[in-house]
């Protein structure tokens, strides 16, 4: 039976960014594998994120009823007016017009409460105190950036502020944007879980850095060109680290081919460019490789898997 549930003890931030059409959950807690349960988002509609004793079927419906174009505060009121456990339950709601409504029932665990601004709500229950929520909601405010940075900078900041009260053990930041996935294949952006470690806000964080390398689209202003320079020394680079980039000269098709067959062996072909520019990150993680060779034969033969 749902009242034989344990609750999830769990701080949460769903938000939107409708200029640039993504949407998410940011969420921690001392319970296993909190990304299963909290986070959902559908592209080109909202998010949102169940919690306390959580009534999943909030995801789904609340989705649903979003892209029917009803507000999340209706959104909230239609599922828990349904919902004979309402008063156990805690949600957090935004579509991609910025619109946003935080529900949290009367018998939930305290602190238990939630805030909002335009285009994100932020929830929490079971918690050391408010400070946890308001502090989320000041930092997504004052950070720039991208949504999953703000996501992510407002989920430390309350892991920081004292967080849930029973401790820490896992964490998940779920951002979807219309056909960013892997390849333009789905919608989803970025979906990092951390299912039990001692310090899961910081795992995710950490993890989060390698997804930026190896997934991020770079910004226009973190492009740089391949001018006569930096030819010569991605050349020189990839003749040490096994490839053939042609002779030296201005940057031409043997030397693409050969930085996209390295790019492609260290998982970064979803930030190659063949417009003559890559981006710092590339151009970081290129410089670290020739310094430092990983301990693995040469590209001629060996498959990617």
């Amino acid at each position: 039976m749902p009242s034989k549930l344990s609750p999830i003890a769990t701080f949460s931030i769903a938000a939107a960014d409708p200029e640039a059409q993504e949407c998410g959950v940011a969420v921690a807690s001392k319970f296993l594998a909190v990304g299963v349960m909290v986070p959902w988002a559908q592209a080109g509609v909202g998010a949102v994120a169940t919690q306390a004793l959580a009534n999943l079927s909030y995801g789904p419906d609340g989705l649903r009823l979003l892209a029917q174009g009803v507000a999340p505060v209706e959104v909230i009121e239609r599922l828990t007016h349904a919902d004979a456990m309402a008063s156990h339950r805690q949600v957090g709601v935004v579509d991609m017009q910025g619109r946003s409504a935080t529900f949290t029932g009367e018998q939930c665990m305290p602190w238990a409460g939630g805030r909002t601004a335009p285009g994100v709500a932020v929830q929490g229950n079971i918690l050391v105190s408010e400070e946890t929520v308001a502090t989320m909601l000041a930092v997504f405010l004052g950070t720039p950036g991208r949504l999953a940075a703000r996501l992510l900078a407002a989920l430390s900041a309350g892991d920081q502020a004292g967080g849930d009260s029973r401790g820490r053990q896992s964490a998940a930041l779920l951002v979807v944007k219309p056909g960013a996935g892997y390849g333009g294949f789905n919608d989803r952006y970025l979906d990092l879980r951390v299912d039990d470690h001692p310090d899961p806000v910081a795992e995710l964080g950490r993890i989060f850095v390698l997804w930026q390398l190896y997934f991020e689209k770079a910004l226009a202003s973190e492009l740089v060109p391949i001018d006569s320079a930096l030819a010569a020394e991605l050349r020189r680079g990839l003749r040490q680290l096994g490839y053939d980039p042609g002779p030296d000269g201005d940057w031409d098709g043997s030397a693409q081919a050969a930085f996209e067959a390295f790019a492609g062996r260290e998982n970064l072909e979803e930030r190659v460019r063949t417009d003559g520019q890559t981006d710092r990150r590339v151009v970081e993680y290129f410089r670290a490789r020739v310094s430092a060779p990983l301990p693995y034969p040469s590209p001629e033969g060996r498959g990617k898997s």
